[in-house]
């Protein structure tokens, strides 16, 4: 239920323009410090998993693990989508509450 209410305020972000997604885009904007919150598929390959989680890691930013890429694409009105970055603080700290 509180991933299903996280995706509507994802969809939400995704209106205001402060989501990204994509493997390098979402790398791009961990390095720079933009990215306030990361949201990976729990499909995501060994490899893409891995790169996302240790640069998470490495610059300290949160990173959360939904269900399925396709929920993560379809929340923001896209194809399937493996790893989705939110730029903006407040929809980061709401879907990390609903996130758990």
């Amino acid at each position: 239920m509180s991933e299903q209410k996280a995706m509507s305020l994802l969809g939400l972000a995704n209106r205001a323009r402060k989501v990204i997604s994509g493997e390098e885009l979402v790398v791009k904007e961990v390095k720079n410090k933009h990215a306030k919150l990361v949201l990976l598929s729990n499909d995501a390959s060994e490899n893409t998993a891995k790169k996302i989680q240790d640069k998470c890691q490495y610059y300290q930013v949160p990173i959360k693990r939904i269900s399925s890429r396709e929920t993560l694409g379809s929340a923001i009105g896209k194809e399937a989508r493996v790893v989705v970055a939110v730029m903006d603080n407040g929809f980061a700290k709401k879907l990390e509450l609903l996130l758990g």
